[in-house]
């Protein structure tokens, strides 16, 4: 007979498994690295800062090779990784590495939060990190905020946000959320979501024939999200957002991949926003032949290689 301690809750492996008497086991988004002083082979520097001391929300800010300090600042990239809402962070190997990636390839200064994870922290508590590290970077925009880097080198007029799975998720919501309580002094152009989760009631793509998948999706927000209404919640469904059409930003790039099993959220959302009364550019770009996240499994590949330019020219927007 299995104790309490071996039985399980939960099981979304190979990410996370919840047990009965409360004990959470990470499989996997574990892993840290330090930040860099400098690389040589990208010119790129990081360092980690914390933003709000009492609740442990912080980043790892990266500054690409500054060549002439005196030339106009550089645009801003605010990343949200994913990890279903539960696991990894900012300071692991693989956001370390494509985030580094990216600052290189577009010359840009990032913020790449860290939000604190469900299900200790439920859902809505990564939007409201994500939202307090957006007021965080606000407190610059006169140029006298706490960090250098960003007093120094970034044009806070210029930022895009960007995420990935569930980080996607947070980015269009940030997006609603600077539409509706304006940010005084930020100026936002661009939103990038690759592989976005979200949950709608009528999907669209391969998950309309993998039940069992599709299903599974549907637990796990609602175990990260207990206080969620379900599909129908403008949290994690695009169609039940009341100011879509309020978009703060000039430009959206989606990215989807042909054998993702979340492909039709991307393609619901560009579907979902093209109706709306948006008035900006949205573009949807696929990866055939790749799954969910393949680019920071592989940010060599081809298509990850072309998804990462496409980025960088929308953070130079």
């Amino acid at each position: 007979m299995r104790s309490n301690s071996d039985e399980l809750t939960f099981d979304f492996a190979p990410f996370i498994r919840l047990y009965k008497n409360g004990r959470i086991e990470r499989l996997i988004g574990t892993e840290i690295v330090p930040p860099t002083t400098y690389n040589p082979q990208t010119g790129v520097s990081s360092k980690d800062i914390i933003i709000i001391p009492g609740t442990g929300v912080s980043a790892r800010l990266f500054l690409p090779k500054i060549i002439d300090s005196s030339t106009q600042k550089l645009p801003l990239l605010f990343y949200i990784h994913g990890g279903a809402f539960c696991i990894d962070s900012p300071f692991s190997p693989t956001y370390d590495r494509y985030v580094s990636s990216l600052v290189a390839e577009a010359n840009v200064v990032a913020v790449s939060v860290h939000y604190r994870r469900a299900p200790e922290y439920p859902v809505p508590i990564a939007f409201d990190d994500s939202w307090a590290a957006l007021q965080w970077i606000a407190s610059h925009s006169k140029g006298k905020g706490p960090e250098l880097w960003l007093n120094e080198y970034a044009d806070l007029s210029k930022i895009s946000m960007v995420g990935d799975s569930a980080g996607a998720t947070i980015a269009h919501n940030m997006a609603i959320r600077a539409a509706e309580t304006p940010l005084e002094g930020l100026g936002f152009v661009g939103l990038g979501l690759i592989h976005p989760f979200f949950y709608h009631e009528e999907p669209v793509g391969p998950e309309v024939s993998d039940e069992e998948k599709k299903t599974k999706a549907s637990k796990l927000w609602m175990v990260m999200c207990p206080s969620s209404i379900g599909c129908n919640d403008p949290l994690i469904n695009p169609a039940a957002c009341d100011n879509l059409k309020g978009l703060v930003c000039k430009r959206v790039v989606i990215c989807i991949a042909e054998k993702d099993r979340l492909i039709g959220g991307g393609v619901f959302y560009y579907e979902t926003l093209r109706k709306s009364g948006w008035k900006g550019e949205v573009e949807l770009m696929e990866a055939q032949g790749e799954d969910h996240v393949f680019h920071l499994f592989n940010p060599t590949n081809q298509k990850a290689l072309a998804m990462k330019t496409r980025l960088a020219s929308l953070l130079n927007n």
